[in-house]
Parts: C-alpha cells; sequence; structure tokens
C-alpha cells in the first residue's frame, strides 16, 4: 500500500502517550486550565473534611490509651483531656483566622514562615507540611476502611486490600484531573455534620429521657483490655494521660487545610476564608465534645480489631434496633465513610501544590513543578501515592499503629504558623498587636508542648520514625537548595563582566565511530553541516581486529573524511576521549573542538536493557574541558523498525 505524504508526517506518539490517552482520556491544553472559585457554603464542605472528619477516631484514639491503664475511670479522664484539647482548637483557630487575612496566597504555614523566617527557617514548615499530607492519605482512608468494615463486618479481614484499593483509586481519579470543587465534595462534610449532630442530640435526649442504653467494657468480647482498677489515679501515670492527650490531638488535623488554600475562595478571600474557618472550628468543636461526651455516658468501647469502631457503637446505642434505627445507622456509617475519604482525597491536592511551591524555590526536585498529561501536578500524585500505600503496608492499614505518625506534621505546621504571625506582629504592629502576639505565641508554645509530648510520649510506638526523619528531610530540601544553588552560580553570567561572544578563529569536529551504519552517516552529514576547518572521524580502538574491520569497510564505502585509530588499551572511553580532545586543543591554540556522538535510540525499556549510555559519559567527561563541546546525535532505530515492518 502506498504511503501518502500524511501517514508520513503524521504526528509522532510514544508508546506512554497511547497509554495515557487509554487510561487518562486526551490531554489537556494549558488554556484549559481553570480555576473555580468557592463560595463559602461549598468551600466549607470542600475544604474541612479533613478536620471534621476527625471526630469519627479522636475520642476513640484517647480511650485505646486509657483504657487498659486506667479502666473504667478512663470514661471520666476523657472529659478534661478533651477540653484541653478544644482550648487548643480555639487558640489554633484564632491563630489561623489571622492567617488567612494576611497571607492570601495558597502555601499557609509554609508561607507564613517563609515571609518571616526566609525559606531556609520555611523548609521545617515544608517538611511538616508534606509528611502531614502523606500521613492524612493513610490515616483518613484507613479510618473511612474502619467505617465500612463496622457497618459490613465480613469484610473486616480484607482492610487492608480495600484501604489500599481506594487510595489507588484516587491516585487515578486525581491523574484523571479531579477536581476538589462543587457541590458533589461538599455533600460528605454536610452529611456527616447532619448525622453526627442528630446523634448527638437523640443521645442527649435519651440520657435526659433515661433510656439511654449503656455498654459494659469489662464483659465484651474484643475489646480493648479494661484494667481493673476503681479509682482515677489506679494505673493511670502521667505518661498514659499524656499519651492519651497526644492521641486525641490528631482530631485537630486538618484545621489548617483552609489557609493552604485561601486563593480559591470568592473575593474578598481573606475575609470569606476566616468565616469558613471560623464556622468549621465551631463545627469540629462542637462534634468533638459531642461524641466525647456519648463516649462518656455509653461506656463505647474501641476493638482490639480496629472494628466496629467508637462512633459505630455509640450510634447502635442511640438509634436502637428498630427499622428507622437501623436506616440512621447505616447513614451515619455510610457518610462517615464518604467524609473521611473525601478528606484523605484532599492531599492529593495539596501535596503535588505544595512540593510544586516548594520545588518553585529550589527546595524540591524541579519535576515535581511539571503539569502532566491532564494538567494535574502527576508526579507529585505519584509520589504522594507511592508513600502513602508504603506507609499502609508498614503498618497493615491500621488507624492505632497510623496515629503516632499524624500529630508530630501537624502540630510543627501549627507551631511554625503560630510563631510566624507573632514575628510579623511584632515587626509590622498593627492595630490590635498586642492581643494578635498573645494569641499566636499561645498558640504556637502550646503546639510546640504538644509536638515534644507526642515525641516523648510515643517514641517507642513509631513517633521515632518521625523524630528521625523529620530532620533528615529538613536537611535533604536544604542540600537539595544547595546543589540548585550551586549549579545556578555556574550557570548565571555575572553581573560584573560582560560575556564574550567572540567566535573562534578555527573550529575542529570529531565524529566518534564505531561502525559503519546508517546512524554514523547521518553524524558526518550532520558534522559536515557545521562548516568546521578539519572533520575528522574517530575511532577508540579496543580491539584490534574490530579496528581493522571498521577500517576495511570505511575504504570500501569510499568516505571522504579521514579516519583516525587511538589505541585504548585500558578501554575508558570517556577518558580517552577526553584525553584525545586536550591534546587537539594543545596542538591548536584558538580552537574549537566540537565531538560528536552518533546515539542510537531504541524504545524506552529494550534501550535500557540491551544498549549502554556510554555516549552520555563521554559528552560528560568532554564538555568539562574548557573551549571543548560535545553533541549527542541520535538516530531512531525503533521508528526504522516500525517502517520496515509496515511496508
Amino acid at each position: 500500500m502506498a504511503t501518502t505524504l500524511d501517514d508520513k508526517h503524521k504526528a509522532w506518539s510514544s508508546f506512554s502517550d497511547v497509554c495515557k490517552r487509554g487510561l487518562l482520556g486526551k490531554p489537556l491544553i494549558t488554556d484549559e486550565l481553570q480555576h473555580e472559585r468557592l463560595s463559602n457554603p461549598v468551600a466549607l464542605g470542600v475544604l474541612s473534611p479533613d478536620a471534621i472528619s476527625s471526630t469519627a477516631y479522636g475520642s476513640e484514639q484517647i480511650m485505646i490509651e486509657l483504657l487498659p491503664a486506667a479502666g473504667m475511670a478512663a470514661f471520666a479522664l476523657l472529659l478534661p483531656i478533651t477540653g484541653v484539647i478544644l482550648l487548643i482548637l480555639v487558640l489554633v483557630s484564632a491563630s489561623y483566622r489571622q492567617v488567612v487575612m494576611v497571607y492570601t496566597r495558597s502555601g499557609g504555614s509554609y508561607v507564613v514562615a517563609r515571609e518571616n523566617f526566609g525559606p531556609r527557617v520555611a523548609q521545617v514548615a515544608a517538611a511538616a507540611l508534606l509528611i502531614d499530607y502523606v500521613v492524612t492519605v493513610a490515616v483518613q482512608c484507613a479510618a473511612g476502611t474502619v467505617a465500612v468494615v463496622s457497618a459490613v463486618p465480613v469484610l473486616g479481614p480484607f482492610s487492608l486490600e480495600i484501604t489500599v484499593g481506594v487510595v489507588l483509586l484516587m491516585c487515578f481519579a486525581n491523574l484523571r484531573g479531579l477536581r476538589e470543587a462543587g457541590v458533589r465534595f461538599a455533600v460528605p462534610t454536610y452529611a456527616f455534620v447532619a448525622m453526627v449532630s442528630l446523634m448527638i442530640v437523640a443521645g442527649i435526649v435519651r440520657e435526659f429521657l433515661g433510656n439511654l442504653p449503656t455498654y459494659d467494657p469489662q464483659h465484651m468480647a474484643g475489646v480493648v483490655p479494661v484494667h481493673q482498677g476503681g479509682g482515677l489515679i489506679m494505673g493511670a501515670t502521667v505518661l498514659i494521660v499524656l499519651r492519651a492527650f497526644a492521641n486525641g490531638g490528631s482530631s485537630l488535623t486538618g484545621v489548617e487545610a483552609i489557609s493552604n488554600t485561601v486563593n480559591s475562595l470568592r473575593k474578598p478571600e481573606g475575609v470569606n476564608a476566616r468565616r469558613v474557618m471560623t464556622i468549621m472550628a465551631c463545627i469540629l468543636g462542637f462534634l468533638l465534645a459531642g461524641v466525647a461526651w456519648l463516649v462518656h455516658v455509653t461506656h463505647a468501647a474501641p476493638y482490639v480489631d480496629g472494628y466496629p469502631s467508637m462512633l459505630s457503637e455509640i450510634a447502635r446505642a442511640v438509634f436502637g434496633d428498630g427499622a428507622i434505627g437501623h436506616v440512621l445507622y447505616f447513614l451515619l456509617q455510610a457518610s462517615t465513610a464518604a467524609i473521611l475519604y473525601t478528606g484523605g482525597n484532599t492531599s492529593f491536592n495539596g501535596f503535588p501544590a505544595l512540593a510544586s511551591f516548594v520545588a518553585e524555590d529550589r527546595f524540591m526536585p524541579r519535576p515535581l513543578m511539571k503539569r502532566g498529561h491532564r494538567l494535574v501536578f502527576s508526579n507529585g500524585i505519584l509520589t504522594l501515592t507511592a508513600l502513602a500505600v508504603a506507609l499502609l503496608v508498614i503498618t497493615g492499614g491500621s488507624v492505632d499503629a497510623l496515629v503516632p505518625f499524624y500529630a508530630i506534621g501537624v502540630f510543627t505546621g501549627f507551631s511554625m504558623a503560630g510563631y510566624g504571625m507573632t514575628k510579623h506582629y511584632l515587626t509590622q504592629r498593627g492595630a490590635g498587636w498586642r492581643y494578635k502576639i498573645a494569641v499566636n505565641l499561645s498558640a504556637g508554645i502550646l503546639s510546640t508542648i504538644v509536638v515534644c509530648i507526642f515525641a516523648v510520649a510515643k517514641f517507642t510506638e513509631g513517633a521515632w520514625l518521625i523524630v528521625v526523619v523529620f530532620p533528615l528531610l529538613v536537611f535533604a530540601l536544604m542540600r537539595l537548595n544547595q546543589k540548585y544553588r550551586a549549579e545556578a552560580s555556574v550557570l548565571e553570567m555575572s553581573h560584573s563582566e560582560s560575556p564574550v561572544l567572540q567566535r573562534y578563529s578555527r573550529h575542529r569536529v570529531l565524529v566518534l565511530v564505531d561502525a559503519v551504519d546508517l546512524a554514523e552517516i547521518e553524524a558526518l552529514r550532520y558534522g559536515n553541516g557545521l562548516h568546521a576547518d578539519e572533520l575528522t572521524a574517530v575511532h577508540f580502538m579496543l580491539d584490534a581486529l574490530s579496528a581493522e574491520r571498521l577500517r576495511q569497510r570505511w575504504e570500501r564505502f569510499e568516505h571522504h573524511t579521514p579516519l583516525r585509530m587511538v589505541d585504548c588499551p585500558d578501554r575508558h572511553l570517556a577518558r580517552a576521549a577526553h584525553e584525545l580532545v586536550l591534546r587537539v586543543l594543545d596542538d591548536h591554540p584558538d580552537t574549537m573542538v566540537t565531538v560528536l556522538l552518533p546515539r542510537r535510540t531504541y524504545s524506552p525499556l529494550v534501550g535500557r536493557l540491551l544498549h549502554d549510555r556510554t555516549a552520555d559519559k563521554i559528552a560528560r567527561a568532554v564538555s568539562r574541558i574548557s573551549g571543548a563541546t560535545a553533541q549527542i546525535v541520535p538516530y531512531d532505530i525503533e521508528s526504522r523498525i516500525a517502517e520496515v515492518t509496515r511496508v
């Protein structure tokens, strides 16, 4: 069949491009990148699921620590611990209310720290947020699966598989360009708030009427061990209380989410963000207090297997065993799973955006700034997915095992925001600056205390990993920035000296050949086009017989370009090329030397497995010499094979 001109010159697509089109859909052009502004009601539903959904497991994490040590007294200790957490919520929310008014660009505590302490110190906040995003995916999705298996216990043995599957599904959806905007993402939040509020109100009414059922954890099979003691102090050491408090601190994760995306709200962004922040904090405080009180009065207890959840047990007690009660129970569990999974999905927007932001400041690899096939930060999404799945596999997808990884990053971000805003108001001193300093400094100090409590009290339960990884991550970000700055200092032109642009008096081109084929001919054709004063083909002799065969083929094809044989007894081609260029420059001063390296390119997988990267090594060695440059001349073998196959 004859090949038309259109067929011959149609757009080239790689195998990966074909796969992307099949899996992700057609590529989007940059003009299609839109930023949808959110109204306050939609913003509340879209930006707060991470924070509000923590109600589902916050009180349970406290009781996991208290019951084995304090016994039934744990239900009394729960309330004061929750009270302290609510106090921190008030201070942190007040601090972030000021953050969103001053810094209306996305970035949250990272921007606050960078603007007030400089980009280096800001990497502490960057590391905290990046760790927080990774752990958020793992914790939220694991907790969402707990809600599912609590309602359908037969799925319990497959909890890890379900959680990993959900994370991979989120990855795929976000690679396709899923946008976390609009009513569909706000529905789970409002459904959860409505169902938990209904449960709290119904529980209060039933307690007031005296017909609210009460569990007996001491005689319930499968619950965590209950210490057999009566007093508040019985077995409840200071360390246990601190560990319980640290666990409960996970209830405040996600409070900063609105500050990370202030520019997604309608104008005036700061005012609207502050209103949404206030409403979110009030809802979170009400739900935390209400659930803690219901735990206190129903004596719902956590199970060793992680399911059914305490929220599930409370719902069964409050709603009862009737038909309506069963419907309400399943609606609560469905809304709980939905908001937890939605909360986990928020990181798929937050992590790539923050990573791109930090990479723009040259503290993370530049590929994280690249928008992919569907205008999303694909590299950031894939990185987040890999880290979250690895964390889930390591911990077995257990929320209890994941919590020790959680609050250190969260509260470090709170601390950096508090201290940064304190510095801001010390410098600016606007209206009411003393009050604002008091609020932000208190939030920063309290958050730092929580970080220290968590690091010490939960050290042996997994917090040691974050204690080790956190400074290493900050150090890695610093070192990467140092590398980027070193590269930039070499590439940037001096401001004090004008660049020298005159031509070299002579130009010599060396074409390195190891065979007589089409790739070598293409390189020679390119070399002739450079109009050099002298064009020479060079072959480094690794084997005398092979070199002689090459010389004979060279003469048979009647090349007009002379072939120079250079002995290379140690087979170190990069070193031999380096020395050859130096000799040419010594023999011919004021000469520019260009080394052309024919490269046969294959499919990525076959090329990596069947062929080395010698041309790259030689090019790297030659490029280090002043007055010399190396150019790789590619010849695509794969496309030629395809053409021959079609014919």
